[in-house]
């Protein structure tokens, strides 16, 4: 007996597989990440990973290719993601952002791909995204682009407490705390620094903004919320929730017959 089919990575292809994978309308998946801060315990490059792994794992239901991510997002707000001030960060400029996404994506449907999701992760990449799929649209009129800017479905209140035993605070103080680093626990637990897990959290956190931000906005870890409250089995749920939508997502905007017959 053998296990599911291993995910379709396109960096891993030959050019005459993904012509194939193309031909069949399998769609392709583009993860938009960021090389940001995450505290102590989670590596830069968790917000690229994440959504990988979500696509990996939506593949083993749906015929899904998985493009290389984008690992560089817009720049890190310091309300929502501690700001540019840690070493490690490195953003792109709005307008860099969508020149580039709009070359990526432009190239995906130019090798034939024309069923083409857009996954984010990055909270500060939205709206951005919307105009690089439509200027990609635009040039290339035979492919189909479905967005997923916000990749959690609504949690139902019995979730949101499994999630959250000891109280949400609110998903704009999640960057680097429970949800991140539960969801770490299960995919990539090697990289996870259990020994430096912090709690903290900005000394004040309006609902505007200033710019330049004043430094009580940014905690010194990074840290917004309480990631010591992070477990596993939250992790699994998040991971689920993820994968889920993403599946519904495809599976209501893309015809798969051709590429579940392939």
């Amino acid at each position: 007996m053998t296990g599911p089919a291993a995910p379709l990575h396109l960096a891993d292809m030959t050019w005459p597989e993904i012509a194939a994978a193309a031909s069949r309308n399998t769609p392709v998946v583009l993860a938009i990440g960021a090389c940001e801060q995450h505290g102590p315990h989670l590596p830069v490059s968790t917000d690229s990973i994440l959504p990988v792994a979500v696509a990996d794992r939506a593949s083993a239901t749906v015929p899904l290719v998985v493009a290389p991510p984008v690992t560089y997002g817009a720049c890190s707000r310091p309300l929502i993601g501690g700001g540019e001030s840690f070493p490690g960060t490195v953003s792109l400029r709005a307008a860099t952002l969508m020149a580039f996404l709009k070359d990526v994506l432009s190239g995906l449907a130019r090798s034939g791909f024309r069923q083409i999701v857009v996954l984010n992760w990055h909270l500060e990449n939205a709206g951005y995204l919307w105009e690089a799929c439509d200027l990609a649209s635009a040039s290339s009129p035979n492919a189909r682009f479905l967005l997923i800017e916000n990749p959690f479905p609504d949690f139902s209140p019995g979730e949101v407490a499994e999630i959250f035993p000891r109280g949400f605070q609110g998903w704009a103080v999640e960057h680097a705390s429970v949800v991140e680093t539960s969801m770490m626990m299960v995919v990539r637990p090697d990289l996870l620094r259990l020994d430096r897990i912090v709690d903290d959290a900005a000394e004040r956190s309006p609902s505007w903004d200033v710019i330049p931000a004043p430094a009580e906005f940014v905690p010194k870890s990074g840290v917004l919320a309480r990631a010591s409250h992070a477990t596993e089995q939250a992790g699994h749920i998040l991971l689920n929730g993820a994968v889920g939508r993403l599946i519904e997502a495809v599976q209501t905007e893309f015809d798969l017959d051709q590429a579940r017959a392939g």
